[in-house]
């Protein structure tokens, strides 16, 4: 059955992961279907390896290359809405060879194939989108998604917004009023970016490292934390925090808090249907989801009615929704390009 499949590619930094689509819009693929990535060789092995995952996965499918229309590819940026990478090279592209370099038509190339590009936050966010609402072209939705960094995506009409230059949905430089959050009196929190006070200076592993972890040691110096190195230490938080501990918790307060006062801005701006948290840093437990969502409404400053009853949902299937989203793209692409 030849060309009647999209097939979803998530390059992160060590691992590709893979889903297919079919045009009725099921996965052939559930869970995690990982190859590892080699980016830090360089685009040609690092296409070559995409393509052998690829060719792993059709084959778990029962399918071949033949039976692909279209492939949707997510990578994490800087690089423009073309898939073009930033001269200035990026944390997962560190190879001289991936400045600049075109991922999208490099993987078309490779491939045979046409490709689609997104970014892994807009990818994740239109996974979301669409695990809620299918193909319903009307709601409005906001994501943000907590990792490392902080990326996300808003989705209008069932399509991410992009913007001029493919910036559309850096939530995570949208600056905070966060000197709102008592907690954080006398910091300044700052982004790897150079901002002071965005979203991700605050919500993500890095701010945990370099500004929330040291701040609140401050406070309770005896911890057993203050006895390791500091990025050691900031990968416990999550799972401290889980189990209750007393300082932990504070710092994951702060992190809803901020994601609070985000939500207001995008609330008052787009109006959504709904708001979606995702990433690693909430694969946790269903009681300290709870607690956590129950966190960002507290973040959230007094709202109408209206507002106040916009959902929070839980990202679904994180480790694979940045592959879910960009095979979506490559449908929605299939469909307009009569491909399907």
């Amino acid at each position: 059955m030849s060309q009647q499949l999209v097939a979803g590619v998530d390059l992160g930094g060590t691992a590709v992961n893979y889903t297919l689509l079919t045009p009725g819009e099921q996965f052939l693929i559930d869970g995690l279907c990982e190859h590892p990535a080699r980016s830090k060789e360089g685009p040609a092995i690092c296409m070559q390896q995409i393509a052998d995952g690829l060719a792993i996965a059709l084959e778990r499918a029962g399918a071949s290359l033949a039976d692909i229309a279209v492939v949707g590819l997510d990578t994490p940026g800087p690089a423009s809405a073309q898939g073009v990478l930033s001269t200035r090279g990026a944390t997962n592209f560190v190879h001289a060879d991936w400045a600049g370099y075109d991922l999208r038509a490099g993987l078309a190339a490779m491939l045979g194939k046409p490709v689609t590009y997104l970014n892994d936050g807009n990818a994740a966010a239109l996974w979301g989108h669409f695990n809620i609402f299918g193909a319903d072209p009307v709601p409005t939705s906001v994501s943000a998604i907590i990792g490392t960094g902080l990326g996300g995506g808003v989705i209008v009409k069932g399509e991410d917004i992009k913007g001029r230059a493919g910036f559309g949905g850096e939530l995570g430089h949208v600056l905070l009023p966060y000197q709102s959050i008592p907690a954080l009196a006398g910091v300044h929190p700052r982004c790897n970016c150079g901002r002071i006070g965005d979203l991700e200076s605050i919500c993500s592993l890095t701010a945990i490292t370099n500004t929330l972890l040291p701040h609140f040691l401050g406070k309770y110096p005896t911890h057993d934390l203050a006895r390791l190195d500091i990025a050691t230490a900031a990968k416990k938080v999550r799972g401290l925090a889980e189990s209750g501990d007393e300082m932990c918790r504070a710092i994951f307060q702060v992190q809803a808090h901020a994601l609070g006062l985000f939500f207001d801005i995008m609330i008052n701006t787009f109006d959504p249907d709904a708001l979606i948290v995702g990433g690693g840093a909430i694969e946790t437990g269903p009681d300290f989801l709870q607690w956590f969502v129950s966190e960002i409404r507290a973040g959230m400053p007094n709202q109408r009615d209206e507002q106040a009853s916009i959902p929070i949902h839980i990202m679904p299937h994180g480790d694979t929704a940045g592959a879910r989203g960009a095979a979506i793209e490559a449908l929605h692409h299939a469909r307009h390009a009569g491909l399907l």
